[in-house]
């Protein structure tokens, strides 16, 4: 029965194949399997039928959501000794066991020491360095020993992380005057970036050791730290973000306009708030090598010093970093459109997946709006194109009546 409902409704049926779903790719129409009339017969094309069109997406993002797998730590198809991230492979054989179990002795009573004294060095260093720096008058002098503290502490991080990074077209480098726009995978990626440059960073403003070492480094170099009352004030961060890169002397500002991690495989929606500034954008591919160890950090699950030592204890930190050409605001090109535009390239250059879904979703509930946009189309296809004297919704049609 099941192959002959397959075969009856190929466009309502999900194929499984290695545990990957394939989902049908096409407009409501096609999906609901008939022609719709003309919009003259607008009211009359109704049928009970259609609710199976909701009924399948439904289980569609039951079975394969596509916002929650995003926040998982990323699997691997195989396991190679190296990763832990595969519940699929706990035990092969004890010849593997024993070797594995050799491994976690060498990260964890050989590397992770020397990992934690390097990171405690270089993160003193910055936090002595910048404090120092700072005291010092605003010369080309200070601006020179400023980047000199920052690059030094983030090459001994980097180390302390085992970082293996690969830079790729270095000629598009991000510039002063400008802002650095990136996918957004851990905390770490700051530390992968400004090993190869430095940035002014952007964020809020913390308390306890991160709050000190915030305080430090804008004592030498002018981050932009917010206050939790003005991050909420889209336009308050827009003003200050316009007052830095109108000094084309000033370091670039490093922007993750996801506003959260991803697992290394998609890139979510772009806040367009860093796009109205109206600088020229530097966007940066960032790919972590999953098979060498998981650098997604999943907030939700791992504090940062938890986080911190899952990485330390894995074999390597492996990563690309391409550099793509500056883009610009067009004409006619709104915030949102420049935003998009800006996260496709990334995603391409990438081979990330480019989804329009909000990262906020992770801790938020799906908009009103986007629910009203499912309504609208299905509205459109029973009643015709909307015009002023048709309603929006079946639901306030329904409601009318």
């Amino acid at each position: 029965q099941l192959v002959d409902w397959q075969e009856n409704n190929p466009q309502v049926f999900f194929k499984l194949n290695n545990r990957i779903i394939e989902r049908a790719v096409g407009s409501m129409e096609e999906d609901m399997g008939r022609p719709r009339s003309s919009p003259s017969l607008a009211g009359g094309d109704f049928a009970l039928s259609d609710a199976f069109y909701f009924y399948k997406k439904g289980l569609e993002s039951i079975v394969d959501d596509e916002v929650t797998q995003r926040f998982s730590s990323e699997e691997l198809a195989s396991w190679n000794l190296l990763t832990r991230t595969n519940q699929n492979f706990h035990y092969i054989s004890l010849r593997l066991t024993i070797i594995w179990g050799l491994g976690v002795f060498v990260r964890y009573c050989i590397l992770l020491p020397l990992r934690v004294t390097l990171a405690v060095i270089g993160i003193s260093w910055l936090v002595i360095g910048t404090t120092l720096v700072g005291f010092l008058s605003d010369s080309s002098v200070k601006n020179w020993l400023s980047e000199l503290v920052h690059l030094t502490c983030y090459r001994i991080c980097a180390r302390a992380l085992s970082a293996t990074i690969r830079y790729h077209n270095r000629e598009n480098k991000p510039r002063k005057g400008g802002i650095c726009v990136a996918n957004h995978t851990a905390p770490i990626d700051v530390v992968i970036l400004a090993n190869d440059g430095c940035y002014a960073m952007v964020g809020q403003v913390h308390g306890g050791l991160m709050g000190v070492i915030q305080r430090s480094m804008v004592r030498s170099c002018p981050h932009v730290w917010f206050e939790r009352s003005e991050m909420k004030d889209r336009h308050t961060v827009t003003s200050r973000l316009r007052a830095h890169v109108a000094a084309k002397t000033k370091l670039p500002i490093l922007i993750f306009p996801e506003g959260t991690c991803i697992n290394n495989t998609s890139v979510m929606m772009f806040k367009k708030g860093s796009f109205e500034v109206g600088a020229t954008i530097s966007p940066v591919a960032i790919k972590y090598d999953p098979r060498f160890g998981d650098a997604f950090w999943n907030s939700s699950k791992y504090n940062i010093v938890s986080y911190l030592l899952r990485t330390m204890t894995s074999w390597a930190v492996v990563v690309n970093v391409w550099y793509l050409p500056p883009m610009s605001l067009q004409d006619g090109e709104d915030a949102a459109q420049f935003a998009n535009k800006v996260k496709s390239a990334i995603a391409r250059q990438g081979g990330l997946l480019d989804l329009a879904w909000d990262g906020g979703l992770k801790r938020g509930k799906v908009k009103d709006t986007l629910r009203e946009e499912q309504q609208r189309m299905y509205s459109s296809i029973v009643l015709g194109p909307i015009g002023t004297d048709v309603p929006q919704t079946c639901g306030e049609k329904a409601s009318e009546q």
